[in-house]
């Protein structure tokens, strides 16, 4: 890994826990009813947001940054390359700011969470697995790659900050959420 891609992923990691600490005071300011409330018919709730940001990361993103670490990945030579979807995120340093909606589905939706401290414990379980990885990117093969459904092959790097760009695109959701929640109070 190069100094440039060093400082790169440990700024992520840096602005990933400042994301994090956003969603954990966030929390405070909610019941677990209104964690639950749903703003509409096939529409996620806060406390399903957030479950979906804890599962992506654990048991897709990481594990895929650990399959690239483990050189299970394919090589990347031999498939086909980021397309320009993927590369334009990269090179922008975020997802583009629009609504992605996804049709409710079993495998995708995420289920309510139990409790708010069962997503307290999902958020810090995200940044501890984080700092237990930053080390391990020094020395991850770049030709080692795991495809991503839309955008193409990743190594564990892009792997490692496309989780960082993904907390933080979900601060829309969090704000349009937010909007809807103290509307349905009032």
């Amino acid at each position: 890994m190069n100094i440039d891609t060093n400082t790169k992923t440990t700024e992520a990691l840096q602005q990933f826990e400042k994301t994090v600490h956003h969603y954990l005071k966030e929390l405070d300011n909610f019941t677990i009813e209104e964690l639950l409330w749903q703003p509409g018919e096939g529409e996620w709730s806060l406390g399903q947001m957030i479950q979906h940001l804890i599962q992506s990361a654990l048991y897709m993103q990481l594990r895929n940054v650990d399959q690239c670490l483990e050189g299970n990945g394919e090589a990347a030579d031999t498939i086909a390359e980021m397309t320009g979807d993927g590369k334009a995120m990269f090179a922008e340093g975020s997802f583009p700011p629009v609504r992605v909606h996804v049709p409710p589905s079993p495998q995708y939706t995420p289920v309510q969470p139990e409790s708010k401290e069962q997503l307290i414990r999902g958020l810090n379980t995200v940044v501890d697995r984080m700092r237990e990885t930053l080390p391990k990117l020094e020395h991850a093969p770049l030709h080692s790659t795991v495809p991503h459904p839309r955008l193409g092959p990743f190594n564990a790097t892009e792997w490692y900050l496309l989780i960082e760009m993904h907390y933080r695109h979900h601060l829309l959701q969090l704000d349009r959420l937010k909007k809807a929640i103290g509307a349905s109070v009032q």
